[in-house]
């Protein structure tokens, strides 16, 4: 038999319409990306970085840590597949060790942090409380605005069974989202808990987990059915608009009616929402359970200025409750947005979390109280972006020195050397155009100045600067603020011994439309 191993170019085959090399005959690969990977530039990348940055200020303030885990764990360690799977790639990109054990690309960030957690319990400070961000992957179908790869970012609080502790994660939830720039009251979290739906599910004598899978999947379509439509889907099930048929919970019509009760005791503040809450699941231990929780965490609220218009109670909230052991949340943005085409939409969650008690104990067998909250970057930022809140909106390149001549390169190098000292993002024009093209490129750098030295400059030893960002501002239509434009002349000439406080200005001048950030 032939053990030589196979050549590396058959581990990737070329697609079909690949071009040949007319010299050797070999195929040449297309430039392609994998489906649901993207590439990033400065932009998207300067609008993720400004939104990690504010909300681990936050974070830290709040006395959480950082930790980093590696991107890859143990298939089974994530918890989502079968221990004897011959290859565990359902939802997950994984491959085989030279141990023979199966690694796979993390999921996400809390499957990571159990199986840290339960690794170093006995060295770590109890609770402990870790943030913690990067990049996630996950095997599945993608689609608009749905990656294989993103951005995660999250913060949990491990070995604390106190509903402080998950109010604690709620405010610090908002203050992050604030934080990253979303204004006060344009999002909301919303809370439930696990445990009123238990009592709820009794009272309404649904004993199966798989009618009570349904009943939370109809639940959760509260939003685009209404009550009529989950009414039905708590019932006998719903016929849509195409004619397709829906199964339903098999409820009666009085435990329908308490199900729609107890999704519409949301309405208020969160007082009065405990209140019709308690007519509804009151009695069962579990239920009282859960209202006693949320009756903590909404005095712990209260007491750290969080009110109800960015936090609240609301039944309906049923996503995860599969996962979820007792409080769970939502963030959702309320800010008016609008997609590509400048049509309104609804953008929905943000980012949500809740308690999870049984994730630890996969490792350990004990029981192990945990709550988080988790956001993806890459979401937030789209959500700030079709607010009209693009935190990248201001992102500016280097200031470019021209080339105007070669033999004088040292020269330029000196100017963006002294630029760089000052603290200045600076770049020499390293191609090899000439000036209208090297104009073309400041700009498509979207460089606040570019930097003009030829003969006639290095003989009376000045330089010449052309200010760009006034340039693209009157592109753009800015004709409402004569004093601004009367004060920025497009173009100066200064004393060579002057360019680097005359860059300066213009790079820290205020524009015409606020502040740069």
């Amino acid at each position: 038999m032939d053990t030589q191993p196979s050549p590396i170019p058959s581990l990737s085959a070329s697609p079909p319409t690949a071009k040949r090399d007319p010299m050797t005959d070999a195929a040449r690969p297309e430039a392609r990306s994998p489906r649901g990977f993207i590439d990033r530039r400065a932009r998207d990348l300067t609008a993720e970085r400004k939104i990690l940055a504010a909300v681990a200020e936050v974070y830290e303030r709040y006395g959480f840590e950082a930790l980093e885990t590696g991107a890859f764990e143990f298939a089974d360690a994530l918890g989502k597949f079968l221990p004897d799977a011959d290859r565990p790639n359902a939802g997950v990109f994984a491959l085989q060790d030279d141990d023979e054990q199966w690694m796979a690309l993390r999921y996400d960030l809390t499957a990571p942090l159990a199986r840290f957690a339960a690794q170093n319990w006995e060295s770590l400070p109890k609770p402990f409380r870790r943030y913690a961000f990067g990049p996630v992957w996950r095997n599945e179908k993608p689609g608009p605005g749905r990656y294989r790869e993103f951005v995660q970012c999250d913060a949990d609080t491990v070995g604390s069974a106190r509903p402080e502790a998950d109010a604690e994660i709620i405010a610090m939830a908002v203050a992050g989202l604030e934080a990253a720039g979303l204004p006060s009251g344009s999002a909301i979290v919303k809370i439930n808990n696990r445990k009123l739906l238990n009592g709820l599910m009794s009272a309404a004598g649904v004993d199966s987990e798989a009618q009570k899978l349904v009943v939370l999947r109809a639940v959760d379509k509260l939003d685009r059915l209404g009550p009529d439509g989950v009414r039905l889907l708590l019932g006998e099930g719903r016929k849509d608009e195409s004619g397709d048929f829906t199964k339903g919970a098999g409820l009666s019509a009085a435990a329908s009616e308490r199900v729609l009760a107890f999704t519409a005791a949301g309405a208020g503040d969160r007082t009065g929402t405990l209140a019709k809450l308690s007519n509804v699941v009151g009695g069962s231990a579990e239920g009282d359970e859960g209202l006693a929780e949320l009756a903590a965490i909404d005095a712990a609220l209260s007491r750290m200025g969080v009110g109800p218009d960015r936090a609240a109670f609301d039944p309906s909230v049923v996503r995860g409750l599969e996962y979820y052991t007792g409080a769970v949340f939502e963030a959702e943005l309320l800010l008016q947005t609008t997609d590509e085409k400048g049509h309104p939409m609804r953008f929905g969650s943000i980012g949500g979390g809740g308690r999870y008690d049984d994730l630890v104990a996969r490792f350990t067998g004990e029981r192990t109280p945990a709550t988080g909250f988790s956001f993806g970057v890459t979401r937030l930022a789209a959500a700030l972006k079709a607010a009209g809140r693009d935190l990248a909106a201001a992102v500016r390149g280097p200031v470019v020195v021209l080339v105007l001549d070669q033999e004088r390169m040292a020269d330029y190098m000196a100017v963006a050397g002294e630029l760089r000292a000052a603290g200045i993002a600076a770049e020499v024009y390293l191609g090899a155009s000439g000036m209208r093209p090297q104009m073309k490129y400041a700009d498509r750098r979207l460089s606040p100045v570019a930097v003009i030295m030829g003969g006639d400059e290095f003989a009376a030893g000045t330089a010449t600067l052309k200010d760009l960002d006034l340039g693209r501002a009157l592109a753009s239509g800015v004709t409402d603020n004569a004093a601004w434009r009367a004060e920025r002349p497009g173009q100066m000439t200064v004393p060579r011994a002057e360019l680097v406080a005359a860059v300066r200005r213009i790079v820290e001048a205020p524009s015409s439309q606020g502040p740069r950030t």
